[in-house]
């Protein structure tokens, strides 16, 4: 069987193809491309196809695509995600059906990364468990009892829109909410905001450096070098990811938790201050029975989620 998987993302977007036989996935092909923000939503999946026209060696059966919500799966319409603002109303899935004549099938991100971690990853043979992204934005794929949890319309799991507090790094178009403090975006704002009502400059910062040039990953670089206001940005941040998942934890009784991207390459300076969050508010008996795993797939997980979006 002949798959074709897109990854829509904020930052980038990837295209990959792989063949599935007798429950074995190989993968075969990969491009990938900045996400052009400058242009609509409808010209950068164009782009994209044209991209992947020089991997596909042959017609797929069956395209899966994965892309941050809000969405409506059912219709195959990206409606309109905060990192993604010229995707609105988007027919993807009838745009790739009709480019690569085969089926096509639109996932969010988070479930479709929670099959893939479920599936290939680092929760195979567990029954119930919460994916979370943790990357551009913050979102929840759910697996419950042996299967994936959509809701009514596929957009189960947007926990990065719940608020934590009443202010703070905007996420998701609110002030203090979970992917306001928990995502790759977040974590940047908020190292920014403090920085700018530090007394001294932090070593993160450079002369004329913009907002938007500040990346986690250059404050996690601070941050274990010694920085006091980067570590103190990785410690709000792991504590609120304590609130967050003690609400999951409460809630849904995963086996497990699984968190990709930021978690996965910065887990050392978050959970510390998220593990004591988490002891103080979330069920013990629960607590107990879940494990907070970082995701296995490493950077190839958007690839595998979209090749599993395929197989949905």
């Amino acid at each position: 069987m002949k798959l074709l998987g897109f990854d829509i993302g904020g930052t980038k977007c990837a295209a990959v193809t792989a063949d599935w036989e007798n429950g074995v996935l190989k993968k075969t092909g990969r491009v990938e491309c900045p996400t052009d923000h400058t242009v609509t939503g409808a010209l950068m999946v164009e782009r994209l196809f044209s991209l992947a026209e020089g991997i596909v060696t042959a017609p797929p059966d069956a395209i899966g695509i994965s892309c941050g919500g809000p969405l409506d799966a059912v219709r195959g319409i990206v409606l309109s995600p905060p990192n993604l603002p010229t995707f609105r109303d988007l027919p993807i899935t009838e745009m790739a059906s009709a480019h690569f004549g085969a089926p096509a099938r639109l996932t969010n991100d988070a479930n479709a990364s929670a099959v893939a971690e479920w599936k290939f990853g680092a929760g195979r043979g567990l029954s119930s468990m919460v994916f979370l992204t943790f990357g551009t934005g913050l979102g929840a794929g759910l697996i419950l009892d042996g299967r994936l949890y959509e809701g009514v319309t596929g957009n189960a799991g947007e926990v990065g829109h719940i608020r934590l507090a009443e202010s703070g790094p905007i996420g998701f178009g609110k002030h203090g909410s979970f992917e306001g403090f928990c995502s790759g975006g977040g974590i940047a704002r908020l190292a920014w905001q403090m920085a700018s009502e530090a007394k001294s400059p932090p070593t993160f910062l450079t002369p004329s450096m913009k907002p938007e040039e500040l990346t986690t990953k250059a404050i996690a670089e601070a941050a274990r070098k010694g920085d006091p206001l980067a570590r103190e940005v990785f410690r709000i941040s792991g504590e609120r990811l304590g609130e967050g998942l003690a609400v999951l934890v409460d809630i849904l009784n995963p086996e497990a938790i699984v968190i990709g991207s930021v978690f996965a390459r910065c887990h050392d300076l978050l959970l510390p201050s998220c593990e004591t969050v988490l002891r103080r508010e979330a069920l013990a008996c629960s607590l107990d029975a879940c494990r907070i795993l970082p995701a296995a797939l490493g950077e190839e997980i958007g690839d595998y989620a979209a090749l599993g979006a395929a197989l949905l």
